[in-house]
């Protein structure tokens, strides 16, 4: 492949964050894309465990995106998955980042990886920028943006767009209950961890078994949709795109709207955040963003209290896979165990909404 010149930013061996830079530049040289030499690189952080960088070629600035160094079993395949979920979406109205091109081949960089164009946006839980640090209001509107990606997401059509096969249709509400549960018991495996402390996980299996909805309607679910997974305009309350879709798949979209909620503070103030924002006050209520979704959305709501208990169920589990690694060393101790508190506030708040309904 043809060499390629280097100048590096923020990092002196980005072949340790596996990206073997001559390499790279080959393989765009045989996507045609833009020729140069790679400049200006800076690793971008703020909360992905992947390893995303940016950097610049020939005039053009890129984004890649690959696992992290250390795969889990499915990694590649969540990277081949996000790259077809980008370039379904470049026809619809679902804010995302454009998707250049990707590698599912694992021998070039040891992992499938995707380039997509930069967004000119900030991610809140990294901090507000001055205007909507300071304007109410615009935070407001940044949670009915937030609502409203969520229902634009709603409506992509799965069998139009070429993802009807991305997940398993077939008993879908059926397996989450179980499929769950083994998820937190496989964590067992992991050395130090001293098993799940997380409560009423029996009781809302049972819940979630017992009150299934008698239908749903399949569509697209991003799988992790929160304020952490989003870049806003840095000059207003526009939501610029969803990012990070390694867990996108076909399902009942209400799951997204559910989700946010089971993120999102509550109203008294008393349920930890799973992203913290501040300041907070004129975000809009769950029930605002409820309304919002309505509005914008086709989705029938009744069946949306079964998906709230699911997503804080859930995302719970999953919060619990990270604190299992910290105990095995294998993730930051100080994140591990402030997720495992947010897993704790999801399982009692999925207890009192199993009680209310």
């Amino acid at each position: 492949m043809p060499a390629t010149a280097i100048v590096m930013a923020r990092e002196t061996d980005w072949g340790a964050v596996g990206v073997d830079l001559g390499r790279l530049g080959g393989w765009m040289d045989e996507q045609v894309l833009h020729g140069g030499p790679i400049t200006e690189l800076w690793r971008l952080t703020g909360g992905t465990q992947n390893v995303v960088l940016r950097f610049r070629r020939g005039g053009q600035d890129y984004v890649l995106r690959r696992p992290p160094l250390h795969k889990r079993a499915n990694s590649d395949e969540a990277m081949r998955r996000e790259a077809r979920v980008l370039r379904a979406l470049s026809e619809s109205r679902v804010p995302h980042p454009r998707l250049i091109a990707s590698c599912g081949d694992t021998d070039l960089l040891g992992c499938a990886f995707y380039l997509m164009a930069p967004v000119d946006g900030f991610n809140p839980a990294m901090g507000l920028p001055a205007p909507h640090r300071h304007d109410s209001t615009m935070r407001f509107h940044m949670g009915r943006a937030m609502a409203g990606a969520a229902a634009a997401l709603s409506l992509v059509d799965v069998d139009v767009s070429g993802l009807g096969d991305l997940g398993r249709r077939e008993g879908y509400l059926e397996r989450q209950a179980a499929r769950w549960r083994v998820q937190l018991e496989s964590y067992r495996e992991l050395p130090q961890y001293p098993g799940s402390a997380l409560p009423h996980v029996a009781v809302v299996a049972e819940w979630l078994d017992r009150n299934r909805p008698s239908s749903w309607r399949p569509g697209l679910v991003h799988g992790d949709f929160h304020l952490a997974n989003v870049l806003f305009s840095l000059s207003g309350p526009r939501l610029a795109a969803i990012v990070d879709w390694e867990m996108a798949t076909i399902g009942d979209p209400l799951l997204d709207l559910a989700w946010l909620l089971a993120t999102w503070p509550s109203d008294d103030g008393q349920t930890q955040p799973l992203v913290p924002v501040a300041p907070w006050a004129g975000f809009p209520t769950r029930g605002e963003l409820i309304a919002t979704y309505g509005e914008a959305s086709s989705r029938d709501l009744a069946a949306l209290p079964w998906f709230e208990v699911l997503a804080c169920y859930k995302l719970g589990i999953v919060l619990e896979g990270t604190y299992a690694r910290a105990c095995a060393g294998q993730a930051d101790r100080h994140i591990g165990e402030r997720l495992h508190a947010v897993a704790l506030s999801l399982l009692d708040r999925a207890r009192t909404l199993v009680a209310q309904h």
